[in-house]
């Protein structure tokens, strides 16, 4: 090895060693490149911090619990929304090596990320919990791990818990992998325990990066964050060639250049490089101002000499779950518009558009990936911006299609859009492959629950004598309201859940009107199969008269499936007495003063508001509370 001639301090010595790894071409072979997968709550976040002490990569006075989970709403629900990244050195046998861990989000809303997270990596650590067993997003998350051939070293994690049967959930990963009992690392991220195991696993079992420096740069980009300061920074894994500072780059999917103003390292503070090269993870600065400039999954290739191979998966994050997102008092809507804007600049997956309604004035017709998701944007609209917004119900895409053009797809978002009935050729909804893990004691709850919401059961394993694995086909638009929730409550938590879209399904729909007071609340209206609408159109009724404040006139409330009405119920009038000051005399003064003051209602009636409440909107999700 040839000597190093001149004086370094300790901060510039590791640099200059890392330039040299770069020419002579032995850098790549001492990187690794990983990420965990697991459902969630089954420790990730505390054992990415555990490794994160352990190299060094953060100080005692720099570490915290959930250190890559930084915002707010992370650290209270404990789960991850954003995948992140970062960089630890590590000595192994006298080695230095590069550890690069990209974080993953565990919520099934978040996949898309997930699946690109992964195809950047080599190797995963599959982590489960002691006490709570395989769950269906980690098989999920497995199966694309699987899929782009990672090496998976999996971990049994909460080993210390009381409640903790580690033999059994052993025999459980072991069936699921087709591993060796020995291969499995026992650990404990809250104590400490395995973290060094696993650190040598990662470092023995999974393979250096694959890649030719002297190609044209071929980079696939993961994940993008927002700097009001310096713009969109986007994350990127180079498979081919490098990248340097200045380089003349090209975005594959969007077709637009740009100039690598900064590219860098992802340590706890990014570390700006002159070059990132084949196998590494980095961060790239170009002064982007728009996050939709920026695809998940696109590759970054040189303008000059681009690649003709763009890396595979990429694909249009589409959105699932479509609302309504309006201020409390119109007077905000262009706040609510700034506020947007700054929420999509750090989630490009929001994607929203303007849209009116006759009863709650101007708003945003808003699509999210899930409904976690949707909470997740209001919950950071109210806390980061202050904006007390109104939600309408949620629903799903659909596609309409006519008489007149039977084989021109109408893509509906949103109720009110769907054409006339009389004019309505068929209707498709999308479908889902739904998988539940859950007790065997609660097959009987979860199946009764999946018929009721439309399922077609295609598939029943036993995982293990006490755990069953059920997949189902269902419409997406069942699962968007209280799906999730009631499905904890029948296997009294003791069930996951996960689901993938499958396609477009032919169904029979009907639009679902609610009149208050004769007028149409289009916020309000939702689309629903016609078995389901008279039942639901009875409950709505009688929520909204609990919820609708009572006024100086009748108000009635009607459920109408185009001009017929199914349902109805009445909040009554708050009425005086206006025969209190007859102390006697004829019965026909009593009956004058009754018929005036029945003029007078209807006349109130004809001209008089009725104020809904925030409350009424979202009624239609606790219709079974």
């Amino acid at each position: 090895m040839m000597p190093f001639c001149g004086i370094f301090t300790s901060s510039n010595l590791l640099e200059a060693l890392a330039n040299y790894c770069f020419e002579t071409g032995s850098y790549m072979k001492n990187i690794r490149n990983f990420c965990i997968i697991a459902h969630i709550d089954h420790g990730k976040s505390t054992l990415a911090d555990r490794l994160l002490g352990a190299t060094g990569a953060v100080t005692e006075r720099e570490s915290q619990a959930q250190l890559l989970d930084n915002m707010d709403i992370e650290r209270e629900r404990g789960i991850t929304i954003k995948s992140h990244a970062i960089q630890m050195n590590y000595t192994y046998k006298g080695e230095e090596y590069v550890l690069n861990l990209i974080d993953t989000p565990g919520h099934v809303d978040f996949s898309y990320e997930v699946s690109r997270s992964i195809a950047a990596c080599e190797g995963a650590l599959l982590v489960v919990d002691a006490a709570q067993s395989i769950q269906a997003q980690t098989i999920s998350n497995l199966y694309l791990a699987l899929e782009n051939d990672l090496e998976i070293i999996p971990v049994l994690n909460k080993i210390d818990l009381p409640s903790a049967s580690p033999e059994e959930v052993t025999d459980d990963i072991v069936d699921l992998l087709g591993c060796d009992p020995e291969e499995i690392i026992p650990a404990s991220a809250k104590t400490g325990i395995g973290i060094t195991e696993i650190l040598t696993a990662i470092i023995e079992r999974v393979p250096a990066p694959k890649g030719v420096k002297e190609e044209s740069l071929q980079a696939l980009i993961f994940d993008s964050v927002y700097n009001p300061f310096r713009g969109v920074e986007t994350y990127f894994r180079v498979l081919n060639g490098e990248i340097r500072k200045g380089q003349h780059i090209k975005f594959m999917a969007t077709g637009k250049t740009y100039y690598a103003d900064e590219v860098g390292t992802l340590n706890l503070t990014q570390t700006p490089k002159k070059v990132v090269s084949t196998g590494d993870v980095g961060y790239l600065i170009t002064g982007i101002k728009e996050a939709k400039e920026i695809k998940v999954g696109d590759t970054i290739t040189d303008a000059k000499s681009p690649t003709t191979n763009m890396i595979e998966g990429f694909e249009d994050v589409k959105p699932m779950v479509f609302a309504g997102i309006y201020p409390v008092d119109t007077d905000d809507y262009e706040e609510l518009r700034a506020s947007m804007e700054k929420l999509q600049l750090n989630d490009a997956s929001l994607v929203f558009i303007p849209e009116s309604s006759a009863a709650l004035g101007f708003g945003f017709r808003c699509g999210f990936l899930g409904m976690l998701h949707l909470e997740i944007i209001q919950e950071r609209l109210e806390r980061e911006f202050d904006m007390t917004v109104i939600t309408t119900v949620p629903n799903v895409s659909y596609n309409a299609y006519t008489n007149r053009e039977p084989n021109t797809v109408l893509l509906v978002n949103n109720p009110s859009d769907l054409p006339d009935p009389s004019k309505l050729n068929r209707m498709e909804e999308p479908y889902i492959k739904a998988t539940i893990i859950t007790k065997s004691d609660f097959v009987g709850n979860v199946m009764s629950l999946c018929i009721e919401k439309r399922g077609q059961i295609t598939n029943q394993t036993y995982l293990t004598t006490e755990r069953v694995e059920l997949t189902f086909d269902m419409p997406l638009a069942e699962i968007v309201f209280d799906f999730y929730d009631r499905l904890k409550t029948v296997s009294k938590g003791y069930a996951s859940f996960d689901y993938a879209p499958i396609g477009m399904r032919e169904s029979r729909l009907v639009r679902l009107d609610v009149l208050l007071n004769g007028n149409i609340v289009d916020a309000l209206s939702s689309l629903l199969h016609q078995d389901n609408a008279q039942d639901i159109g009875k409950k709505m009724c009688e929520k909204l008269r609990q919820l609708i404040p009572r006024q100086q006139f009748d108000i009635p409330i009607q459920a109408a499936i185009g001009a017929k009405i199914i349902s109805r119920e009445t909040v009554k009038a708050v009425r005086k007495d206006v025969t209190a000051k007859c102390y006697g005399g004829d019965i026909s003064r009593k009956r004058k003063l009754l018929e005036k003051q029945k003029k007078g209602k209807k006349r109130m009636r004809q001209v008089g508001n009725v104020e809904i409440p925030q409350e009424a909107f979202m009624a239609v999700l606790k219709l079974n509370d």
